[in-house]
């Protein structure tokens, strides 16, 4: 019998090149602990569900057969029946039937009017497509960009490894551009024109730009100055920008607000908001929602012509439609209770909850405190960037937004040494001798791409508050015993 399709040696060469390290080696280790039973294995990257109304609505969407019970108003409240019923209004046959590929129009109606009050400028429904989650609209829109390796997308570095990724499969070039961890990850424009310069010397044809506002694994948020400046670099070179926005409600600092790619650009006025071509993301995985798993999001396109609006939504049709009830949740995130609603002081009571995620397996619990959210983690993200400058040979920039801090971990030769005799790339290394001997599980930074010799380490802020000093105890207690093992009298100074 010859090789067959599926056997290894024959598979796509484009699959085998995909890296993505969320979900790799460090959470398969992690997962087969928990099994074993032998840790308490705690896996700060996952959110879960923060919205009683979302889940009363599209609970009534998908059991319609409740609101013909004359009990329903004493399990639901008024409100989200009238929400519940306005959905289903929108749908041409309820949560089981397919929606148009762009998703329900009257939920793309709210994201516009979402967008419009958020930026000051008016958006267009028909320019709006709802995805299963903002990864699947990133997917969507490279596949149209890349014809092959000789097109290349600059991707910032650090980055989420989504791009990598998806360049990867679709056999793409990455353009690296480096953000400067010295400057709390900041972008260079003069760093971008020779990420470009270097490439086209190989070829290689820079078609689009992604930025991640604010930054993930690097927890930054752009100034409005340095999105001047982005959108100016992407018309003075012809490149569309893609704006990853996912984490635009989780902002820890007043001095730099989030402020969206297309609010600047239509401020910027013509040529440039004329010609400059964008495409925005968001999502309900993120913000105060956290509905991950409902995998519900949507990407706007500005100054995109017609005709590839056309090719857009024919790639969108292969899928048939978004999932609905994802669909759902995504209109109630865009369109909150308003005061004078009957459950608006409940939502504000949500809002204002601190809240832990931690996941045993694949069940995800939630610890609810009478904190606020954002001030609460204002708060971790202080005790997590001063827990880990206290400890021995690590430095971290304080996490201005998102929900990461991306620690770098100064690791003595020795150390490189042992990793190197193990296999193992060296903050691999690290991060699992730190899950071996405390249990927290984090995704080390070759996972996202980092500078030749420097490594690091991404974690969450999300853990309880309470929780934080005994985490950062754990953490600053193995680092240290790991640094005096392999340092054999190494100093190197910090960057």
């Amino acid at each position: 019998m010859g090789i067959k399709a599926l056997d290894y040696e024959s598979l796509n060469e484009n699959v085998k090149k995909v890296q993505y390290a969320v979900r790799g080696e460090l959470y398969l280790r992690a997962s087969e602990l928990q099994k074993e039973g032998k840790k308490d294995v705690s896996l700060y990257d996952f959110l879960e569900s923060t919205s009683v109304l979302g889940e009363h609505v599209v609970a009534l969407c998908q059991a319609p057969f409740l609101l013909d019970d004359p009990n329903v108003g004493l399990l639901f409240p008024a409100d989200a029946i009238a929400r519940a019923k306005h959905y289903l209004s929108l749908t041409s046959g309820g949560l089981g039937a397919y929606s148009d590929s762009r998703g329900i129009p009257g939920i793309r109606k709210e994201v516009a009017e979402f967008i419009e009050r958020r930026d000051g400028y008016p958006s267009d429904p028909e320019l709006i497509y709802l995805t299963d989650g903002a990864s699947k609209g990133v997917m969507q829109t490279l596949n149209c960009i890349i014809r092959g390796e000789g097109d290349g997308i600059l991707v910032p570095v650090p980055q989420y490894p989504l791009y990598s990724a998806t360049i990867s499969l679709l056999g793409g070039s990455l353009v690296p551009y480096y953000l400067e961890e010295t400057a709390n990850w900041g972008l260079d424009i003069n760093d971008l024109r020779q990420s470009v310069a270097q490439a086209r010397m190989k070829g290689i044809t820079v078609r689009a730009m992604v930025i991640i506002n604010p930054g993930n694994p690097t927890g930054q948020c752009l100034s409005e100055a340095n999105l001047r400046e982005i959108l100016t670099f992407c018309y003075q070179e012809n490149l569309v920008l893609l704006g990853d926005e996912v984490y635009q409600q989780n902002v820890y600092q007043d001095e730099r607000p989030f402020i969206s790619s297309r609010k600047v650009l239509m401020d910027m006025g013509p040529p440039i908001s004329k010609e400059v071509q964008l495409i925005s993301f968001h999502t309900v995985s993120k913000g105060y929602w956290g509905e991950c798993g409902q995998r519900g999001g949507y990407f706007e396109m500005t100054n995109i012509p017609p005709q590839t609006v056309d090719e857009i939504y024919k790639i969108a049709s292969i899928a048939l439609s978004p999932n609905v009830p994802a669909q759902i949740f995504m209109g109630l995130m865009v369109n909150p209770l308003k005061p004078g609603d009957i459950s608006y002081q409940q939502f504000l009571r949500e809002r204002k909850k601190g809240f832990h995620f931690s996941v045993i397996g694949d069940t995800a619990h939630r610890e609810v405190h009478n904190k606020g959210i954002l001030e609460s983690l204002r708060r971790r993200a202080r005790i997590m960037t001063d827990g880990f400058n206290s400890c021995k040979n690590v430095v971290c920039n304080f996490t201005e937004g998102a929900m990461y801090s991306f620690p770098q971990i100064r690791l003595p030769p020795k150390a490189i040494e042992a990793a190197k005799k193990a296999g193992k790339v060296p903050d691999v290394f690290y991060c699992l001798k730190l899950l071996e001997a405390t249990g927290i599980s984090t995704v080390p930074g070759s996972g996202f791409g980092q500078k030749e010799g420097v490594f690091h380490l991404r974690t969450t802020i999300l853990p309880a508050e309470e929780d934080m000093p005994a985490i950062m105890s754990s953490f600053k207690k193995f680092n240290d015993e790991f640094m005096e093992q392999y340092e054999d009298n190494w100093n190197h100074s910090r960057m």
